[in-house]
């Protein structure tokens, strides 16, 4: 009787471990999946890449089914995106925040096997570029969504939180442990972090170190790495060699500063492009999102938050429709190019150990480019306003000072934008009709490491414009302080 009272109560201990197991939240690497994008990959097999590299997690920008569909009985945890121009509805109107919830939550949850986790309430909507315009909606839409939660009874599976840009928060002595939140919004952002904290809800920050380096031509580049090389900072005794940290620490301490320190934290997103300005290339992207992969491989997190870190790379794949307000990077930082191919070997120290697994099953037009006629001349009129053109309503990023396409010369310069507008215009024989000085070829013009590229087919309907506009306004990450302080590097 002894023994079998033993064995119950065994069983009854491995029950509640599995049950507090099931319970935690995976604190694997996940990853940022976008759609701006003129040629998007089927979404089933973007799923199929995000299982073959063992991303646990994925972030969305927006709640459309032919990603949500795609994501049902995955394994793949979801956070579901609310664009900002949804905000306002949202925060005046609790039927609109039900409805929601009801179409985009609760159903793909029971019926459609999403393992939802998370709803981000807008998109760094507090940018100075957005002059104010969602200062006085993304509370009460964080209140009305968490409300409809409540109401469908998912609120203990589902959290609300809200992406906010690493310029809500500042020093007041150039060190992180001066951080305090933005003195204009300092009474909001409070509002918000005490919402947070009494709904069980993550902080989601996003951090660039890549824009330190862009904004600022003074800015130690080591600094930007994980270099243990690199200069440092000494705040008190505690020392900082990357801007990571110190930019991550400086959070830490306001949320301190303002009794909310155990306030657990989300990196929304981080990651470095691959092209389109001298410090955005393929070195520099794989030494950095490397590094930042091997502290989390080693559950290795900040100074003042040492544990292991829940975070989200930036992004999974290149969008080439996306606003280059920014600057010309920002169509780059994917880990892997438009089609789905590897950029480079990256370790993330889960299935994939043998580096980035490639997109299968990807169908390409056929192996022909639109180039510069070798009868035409560059002195042709028809040649400046036809690569304007071509530039204007394709992408051109690849070209220009210390990028991938840099080195090309003047006719390579032209065909580039000439085959960019022909491929986006999956290869349409008008497309390849600028006036007396265009002409198709079938060989390919690629030189280096510029490589002129063959747009993909997609075998399954995606929405027209599925994701175009969601951040197209958002400059995001180009008003972030980034711990640009005057540091004393030592």
């Amino acid at each position: 009787m002894a023994s079998i009272q033993s064995w119950g109560r065994l069983a009854g201990l491995l029950w509640l471990c599995i049950q507090v197991l099931a319970s935690v939240r995976v604190t694997g690497i996940g990853v940022n999946w976008g759609t701006q994008a003129t040629h998007l990959l089927p979404p089933s097999t973007v799923v199929r890449m995000l299982k073959d590299n063992g991303f646990q997690k994925v972030k969305l920008f927006d709640a459309h089914s032919f990603t949500l569909s795609a994501l049902g009985h995955s394994g793949i945890q979801v956070m579901v995106g609310i664009p900002n121009d949804m905000l306002y509805t949202l925060a005046n109107n609790m039927e609109a925040a039900e409805n929601w919830v009801a179409m985009n939550i609760s159903s793909y949850i029971s019926s459609g096997g999403v393992d939802i986790r998370y709803v981000a309430v807008g998109n760094e909507p507090f940018l100075s570029t957005y002059n104010g315009s969602f200062l006085g909606t993304t509370l009460p839409a964080l209140q009305n969504i968490q409300a409809a939660l409540v109401k469908a009874g998912l609120s203990t599976q589902v959290k609300v939180t809200v992406p906010l840009n690493a310029d809500v928060y500042e020093s007041s002595t150039s060190l992180p442990s001066g951080g305090d939140f933005r003195s204009d919004i300092h009474d909001l952002m409070l509002s918000i972090v005490k919402f947070l904290s009494d709904n069980g809800a993550p902080f989601t920050v996003n951090i660039y170190p890549f824009i330190s380096l862009y904004k600022d031509p003074n800015f130690p580049t080591p600094y930007a790495f994980f270099d243990s090389n690199s200069s440092t900072i000494n705040d008190g005794g505690i020392i900082y060699n990357n801007v990571f940290d110190a930019n991550h620490d400086t959070l830490v301490y306001a949320l301190q500063r303002n009794g909310y320190g155990n306030l657990s934290i989300i990196i929304g997103e981080v990651g470095w492009p691959s092209d389109g300005d001298k410090n955005a290339n393929l070195k520099y992207a794989q030494e950095f999102n490397q590094g930042f992969m091997n502290r989390i491989i080693a559950g290795q997190g900040t100074p003042q938050r040492p544990g292991p870190m829940d975070a989200y790379l930036f992004s999974l794949v290149d969008e080439d429709a996306k606003s280059i307000q920014p600057g010309n990077f920002e169509r780059h930082w994917g880990l892997f190019y438009f089609d789905g191919q590897p950029k480079y070997t990256l370790t993330l120290g889960t299935r994939s150990l043998n580096g980035l697994v490639p997109a299968t099953g990807v169908h390409y037009l056929s192996q022909q480019w639109c180039v510069m006629s070798p009868l035409a001349s560059l002195d042709d009129p028809e040649v400046a306003p036809s690569v304007s053109y071509a530039c204007a309503n394709a992408d051109c990023t690849a070209l220009g000072y210390g990028t991938s396409c840099g080195s090309l010369d003047a006719r390579g310069n032209i065909s580039y934008a000439f085959n960019s507008y022909y491929q986006q215009n999956n290869q349409l024989e008008s497309a390849c009709k600028f006036p007396n000085v265009s002409v198709v070829t079938n060989k390919d013009p690629s030189s280096g490491d510029c490589k002129f590229r063959i747009m993909i087919q997609s075998t399954e309907t995606v929405p027209s414009g599925a994701g175009i506009g969601l951040r197209l306004l958002a400059p995001a990450r180009w008003v972030i302080l980034m711990l640009v302080f005057p540091f004393t590097l030592v």
